[in-house]
């Protein structure tokens, strides 16, 4: 007789266990402001603790019998004025400064506007072909040493007129950046994106679009930050030569008048502006590249 043994069960079989997730903590919104509120901080309070040294300084050494230049508070008190009101017009070239400033930021835009088309077109040109480098590039090296106001009698003399003149002394000065990093950039596209434009039979118009210029476009934002920061450098210059309104005469002629606080106040407008400028350059930049370009 053959005996069959079982094993008795030690166990019950256990249910699956079903597995939960946790959502992630949130953090509280109160936490967020706060966090937002110290990274502002950080970022503005140095600069305005530097800032209000240099005024106090400044003050002191300015307040000392002998001093040539007016202290920050007299600065001040001369140019109340022109600081609350801006925008006064009583014809000619006795204007606000909101209007001198607004002259000028418009013959910088022309300006660099058709520097950066002209710019990148040339640019595109040079580091695409190697007999345009070969021809161009020589010419370009030579051309943009030459001081921006070296530009402005020869553009009195074609034009005829200090608006036009203005306008081409920021393009001949604001353009050479721009070609030559966007050169660069078109010389630095990896190979490998060639090759599968040229497997998925890019047409030239679809290779600049779709390859060149996503690929170049933080060395063409670096181009261009370069070119602005020198546009408006060229037409303060210029406008002390040409004359009329804009802000480069209005430093000049309170030169001539003697009032050293107004060229005061309008270089803090000049630098003002000119950081603007160029923020929104490196915004813009930031932005098309995803934040590849330099900020």
């Amino acid at each position: 007789m053959q005996v069959i043994k079982t094993e008795p069960a030690t166990a019950l079989a256990k249910p699956p266990v079903a597995s939960v997730a946790l959502a992630p903590k949130q953090v509280p919104n109160t936490d967020k402001y706060v966090k937002a509120a110290k990274d502002v901080a950080a970022r503005v309070i140095p600069p305005l603790i530097v800032f209000a040294l240099l005024m106090v300084f400044w003050e002191l050494v300015c307040r000392r019998a002998g001093s040539t230049l007016p202290p920050p508070s007299k600065v001040y008190q001369d140019t109340k004025e022109l600081i609350f009101d801006p925008f006064f017009d009583r014809g000619g070239i006795d204007k606000g400064l909101f209007w001198h400033l607004s002259a000028s930021l418009q013959r910088v835009a022309f300006g660099y506007s058709l520097a950066a088309v002209v710019g990148i077109a040339l640019g595109t040109l040079v580091g695409q072909s190697v007999w345009a480098m070969r021809g161009l590039d020589p010419i370009f090296q030579v051309l943009r040493t030459i001081p921006p106001l070296a530009w402005l009698p020869l553009a009195l003399a074609a034009f005829r007129d200090g608006q036009p003149s203005a306008i081409f002394v920021i393009f001949i000065t604001s353009i050479w950046p721009i070609i030559i990093n966007t050169a660069v950039g078109i010389r630095n596209i990896p190979q490998d994106y060639r090759n599968v434009a040229a497997v998925v039979q890019l047409n030239p118009v679809e290779f600049f679009w779709k390859v060149m210029l996503p690929s170049a476009a933080p060395y063409i934002f670096t181009g261009l930050r370069i070119g602005i920061g020198l546009s408006w450098l060229a037409i303060i210059a210029a406008e002390m030569l040409i004359g009329g309104v804009g802000i480069g005469f209005f430093i000049w002629d309170a030169w001539n008048s003697s009032h050293i606080s107004e060229i005061i106040l309008s270089l803090f407008y000049v630098g003002i502006i000119g950081f603007v400028l160029d923020r929104l350059i490196a915004g813009l930049g930031k932005l098309v590249t995803h934040g590849t370009s330099v900020s």
